[in-house]
C-alpha cells in the first residue's frame, strides 16, 4: 500500500510502505473509511518533536474491520468501528479509572494516513457502532477520534457545569469542538478565542456566546472585563504553547479550574505563581475511549456534528497538500478520503 511518511520538517511524501499484518493476538486490521490532518500532526511537520527519520503519520481513523487477532472477541470482521490514537488494554487500573491514554499497556497508534491500519489492543480500544454508517455520518464519527474526544476531555477536566461562565483558549479543532462540548455540557456563558473571522464563525454555531480577538495581557484584560473582573469559572487550554497555558491561567477565577489538553511545547509554570492563583488544574492525553460509546449515540442521534471541522476534503494521496493548507491557516483541519 502507500501512506504518508514525514522525511523532514516540510516534507510529507505519499509513498509506499508495507502492509499492515496481524502481529499479535490482540491485533486488528481496519480498512479505512477517512483519516485526517491533526494539528498535533503540524508539531513535527514544523521540526518540533522531530525523530530525524521517516515516520509514518496520522493517528485518527475509522473504518471497516478486515481481520482480527484470534484473542480478538469484542469487534469483528465487517463492523464499522472508531479508535482512539492511544491503544488500551480497558482493563488496568489506570484504563478502569477512565484514563486509557495512560494505560499500563498503552501503545500509540501511528501511520493511519493510508489506506489499511494495524490497530493494537483491539478489544480495548476499538468502538463498533450498531450499523454501518451512512457516508455522510463518516465525518462526524471520525472527528471522535481525537479532536472531539479532546475537547470533551478538556471540558471534563475544567469542570464545566451547567449555567456557568467558560473560556476556550485556542481556535483549532480540538478549541472549536471544546466549545461545541462545554455548550453540550450546558455551559451559561462561553468565550472563544479567535482572531481569524471563518473560525470565529463556526465557533459561534458550536455555541460561543462572546468572541476575544486579543491576546496575551490584553487578552486576560478582556476575559476579566467580561466576567466583572472575576475570570471564567472553568478554561480550556487548548494549544500547548507558555502563551496559552499562561492565558488559561490567568483568565481564571480564584478557586476555578483549567484543562489542558495542547500538547506542551516549551511550557514551564512557576510553583508561586499557581499557588497563588488558587485554581486546579487537569489535562493531559486524552483518555478518548472512555467518551466514544457516549460520542457515538451523541452523534448517531444527530445532537452533535462535530464533522464540521473538517473545512477541506481531499484523496489520501493529496496528503501533502492538506498539510500545507493547515500549516499555513488556509484549513482549520483536512479530511483525507483513501
Amino acid at each position: 500500500m502507500r501512506g504518508a511518511v514525514l522525511y523532514a520538517p516540510g516534507d510529507v511524501r505519499f509513498e509506499k510502505r508495507d502492509d499492515p499484518t496481524i502481529i499479535k493476538p490482540t491485533d486488528a486490521i481496519i480498512r479505512m473509511s477517512a483519516t485526517c490532518v491533526c494539528g498535533s500532526d503540524l508539531w513535527p511537520y514544523r521540526g518540533f518533536n522531530s525523530g530525524g527519520e521517516p515516520t509514518p503519520m496520522g493517528h485518527e481513523y475509522c473504518g471497516i474491520v478486515e481481520e482480527v487477532g484470534r484473542a480478538v472477541s469484542s469487534v469483528k470482521r465487517g463492523q464499522f468501528v472508531i479508535g482512539s490514537f492511544f491503544a488500551s488494554d480497558n482493563t488496568c487500573p489506570n484504563c478502569q479509572a477512565g484514563y486509557q491514554s495512560g494505560c499500563q499497556h498503552a501503545e500509540f497508534v501511528g501511520g493511519a494516513q493510508a489506506p489499511v491500519l494495524r490497530v493494537p489492543l483491539a478489544d480495548g480500544t476499538l468502538v463498533a457502532t450498531a450499523e454501518i454508517p451512512p457516508d455522510d455520518l463518516i465525518p462526524n464519527l471520525l472527528a471522535l477520534s481525537d479532536v472531539m474526544g479532546a475537547g470533551w476531555f478538556a471540558a471534563e477536566a475544567a469542570n464545566v457545569k451547567p449555567g456557568k461562565t467558560v473560556a476556550v483558549v485556542g481556535d483549532g479543532a480540538v478549541g472549536l469542538l471544546g466549545v461545541l462540548s462545554v455548550r453540550q455540557m450546558g455551559a451559561g456563558r462561553i468565550i472563544a478565542m479567535s482572531r481569524h473571522e471563518s473560525r470565529q464563525k463556526l465557533a459561534r454555531e458550536f455555541g460561543a456566546t462572546d468572541i476575544v480577538t486579543e491576546r496575551g495581557d490584553e487578552g486576560v484584560a478582556r476575559i476579566r472585563e467580561l466576567t466583572d473582573g472575576i475570570g471564567a469559572d472553568s478554561v480550556l487550554e487548548c494549544v500547548g504553547t507558555q502563551e496559552s497555558m499562561m492565558q488559561a491561567i490567568r483568565s481564571t477565577r480564584k478557586g476555578g479550574y483549567v484543562g489542558y489538553v495542547g500538547v506542551p511545547h516549551g511550557v514551564e509554570l512557576k510553583g508561586e505563581d499557581l499557588f497563588y492563583a488558587h485554581l486546579h488544574l487537569h489535562g493531559g492525553p486524552a483518555p478518548v475511549r472512555r467518551f466514544l460509546p457516549e460520542l457515538i449515540d451523541l452523534v448517531w442521534k444527530g445532537k452533535i456534528n462535530p464533522g464540521k471541522v473538517f473545512d477541506l476534503t481531499l484523496p489520501l494521496d493529496h496528503v501533502a497538500e492538506g498539510y500545507r493548507a493547515m500549516d499555513e491557516r488556509r484549513a482549520i483541519k483536512t479530511l483525507l478520503r483513501p
